[in-house]
């Protein structure tokens, strides 16, 4: 027998998708994280309903690394036409449960073979002739169980935890797991190195969320009262998330109604132009979509910049352009949103790289929308989205909303009518408003997407145009004095990294392992744009800075080169990753190794 690795492993399903082998992996995973073992879930699923092959990724390790891993140690193959392929991917001394039927001569002799004859054993074992397809899954629950040593205690939690509104469903799913564990105590022999044990103080006080579960609730807290949308994948669950959550904790004790009014409507044009309506309405509103939906959505986003009208809205972020790979995860909208509409247009955009700032930046995104009556973008992606993450419980937020400058009636009267829409009377850039209703002879105002004066009057002269448009420059600098500062780790090192997001995860990995071959770096992770002085101060501080980013065209690095003084530029160097998966830490050390150990000209 090998020495033994300890809670430090990456688990691979290769399964079929629409098998319910879903179900089983996040039984496997809960019962994982139910002993106390930090679990890093990702699914790799493709974009037809049912019948192509698809992957459940459940890294384990002992330091809580969330990032993906390379090689599997841990494989389940139930998919033949992916056999090969998976087995190649697997790394030396790997367990490999697979179906009896696969054949292994002139296969590897590397690894660890463990065949299971799944399809004889559900024949023979479960009775139910409908949920026999979805119980086979089960079965190798209790072969791996039994592989790792994990207690039937911990796979009985995990079924009831993810059955807790089925509890019939816990009993008959049990059952098919015990038929794997008998199996595999009167026919299999463990031969690898693999295996878990409890622990203590790694888990503790942690939840599994995901990240487009985090954006609902945040949604919830900031307020938002209306949500139109139009299903696309990864975005979709955001709003159906919202509408669970709305039912439970948005709804009036008298009348039994929800308090938010959540549309599903019949295109992304008709989800923003519902959302801006609602906005100028003074509801809190919001629309979610992806890459697709945000290209439609160009002009509509233009009004609400123009005719300064707050709206936010999620982007979570997947590979295109045009359809592309929609089951796959990008960081390449960035600078397509960041100018999203034709003219001079500019929009703040808030980059959440944890659950805990997609709930929070989700919540203060309404806030930031009406404080400064323009659309505010939230950039997440696939990755971050539909996986589920170990976090922190989130804080009930204490401060109340920030509704900006709406003029009440009472006010207009002390104004004696003195005002107007688009005048910037505070200096910074953000002129007054009323909402629709406001019972003064003196509200009203007209909403224009077209050439307007300081009074929301219709003009066509360019002079008035252009001083428009330097107020609403001012405003966009009173915003990036405002959006949440970078996130910054370490001063001590001349070597930096700049990223923003999901890469967060395998940043943190690769630092510790330059750390531990000597390399020192620093982390400066963007939080929001437009970019602000911190991150000139920091490029500033740091000899050699390397931008991470999950896009081809290195779309932050070409932001920080406009942004950064022009002496500062030669500083920066790109690290890009783009097929589609998690960036895993050794994408970013190995460039690191390789161009660091070419002395700094």
């Amino acid at each position: 027998m090998p020495d033994p690795i300890v809670n430090d492993l990456t688990f691979q399903a290769a399964t079929v998708n629409g098998s319910g082998s879903q179900s089983s992996n996040s039984v496997l995973m809960r019962a994982i994280f139910h002993l106390g073992i930090p679990v890093a879930p990702k699914n790799i699923f493709p974009s037809n309903i049912e019948g192509l092959p698809t992957w459940f990724q459940i890294r384990v390790s002992p330091e809580g690394y969330m990032a993906r891993k390379g090689d599997t140690d841990v494989l389940v193959a139930l998919n033949p036409s992916t056999w090969a392929a998976d087995l190649k991917g697997v790394r030396p001394g790997a367990a490999v449960i697979h179906d009896a039927t696969y054949s292994t001569a002139g296969a590897r002799e590397d690894v660890h073979y463990y065949p299971v004859p799944f399809s004889q054993l559900a024949k023979t074992k479960i009775e139910n002739d409908k949920l026999r397809k979805q119980l086979l899954n089960m079965i190798y629950v209790g072969v791996v169980a039994k592989l790792l040593d994990i207690p039937l205690e911990a796979i009985d939690h995990g079924l009831r935890r993810h059955f807790q509104s089925k509890p019939k469903a816990v009993q008959v799913n049990l059952d098919a797991v015990q038929v794997g564990m008998d199996y595999w105590d009167e026919n299999l022999t463990k031969k690898d190195a693999y295996r878990l044990q409890p622990m203590t103080g790694k888990t503790d006080g942690l939840i599994l969320v995901e990240g487009n579960q985090a954006v609902a609730l945040g949604c919830l807290m900031g307020g938002c009262t209306v949500a139109a949308w139009y299903p696309i994948t990864p975005s979709s669950s955001v709003c159906e998330y919202l509408g669970g959550y709305a039912e439970r904790f948005r709804v009036d004790e008298k009348t039994g109604e929800k308090r938010i009014a959540i549309v599903q409507a019949e295109d992304e044009l008709a989800a923003i132009g519902m959302a801006i309506g609602a906005g100028w309405a003074g509801a809190r509103a919001m629309t979610s979509t992806s890459g697709p939906g945000i290209s439609l959505m160009a002009e509509f986003a233009g009004l609400s910049y123009y005719a300064e009208i707050p709206v936010v809205i999620f982007d979570i972020q997947r590979i295109g352009p045009s359809t592309g790979l929609p089951t796959r995860t990008s960081q390449a909208d960035l600078g397509f949103v960041y100018n999203l509409s034709h003219g001079d247009t500019h929009h703040p955009i808030l980059l959440p790289g944890t659950v805990q700032e997609c709930y929070e930046f989700a919540r203060d995104a309404f806030d930031l929308a009406d404080r400064f009556q323009t659309a505010v973008f939230v950039l997440s992606d696939l990755d971050l989205g539909m996986n589920l993450w170990m976090t922190k419980p989130f804080p009930y937020p204490e401060r109340p909303f920030d509704r900006g400058k709406v003029l009440s009636a009472e006010r207009i009267e002390e104004l004696k009518g003195d005002w107007g829409r688009y005048r910037d009377v505070d200096g910074d850039g953000v002129g007054y408003r009323t909402l629709p209703g406001t019972e003064h002879p003196l509200a009203g105002y007209f909403t224009r997407g077209s050439g307007h004066d300081e009074n929301a009057r219709y003009t066509e002269s360019g002079e008035v145009y252009a001083r428009n448009m330097d107020r609403l420059a001012r405003k966009f600098e009173t915003i990036r004095a405002t959006l949440p500062e970078p996130a910054v780790d370490g001063s001590s090192s001349k070597v930096g990294i700049i990223a923003f997001g999901s890469t967060v995860n395998a940043i943190e990995e690769a630092r510790e392992r330059l750390r531990d071959g000597g390399l020192e770096v620093d982390f400066l992770r963007v939080r929001a744009v437009p970019l602000n002085e911190a991150v000139t101060g920091f490029v500033r501080d740091h000899e050699r800075l390397y931008v991470v980013e999950m896009n081809r065209d290195g779309q932050l690095y070409d932001l920080l080169r406009l942004h950064v003084p022009a002496d500062l530029v030669g500083r920066l160097s790109s690290i890009r990753r783009y097929d589609g998966q998690p960036i895993p830490a050794d994408a970013i050390t190995r460039p690191i190794l390789e161009l660091e150990a070419v002395p700094a000209s």
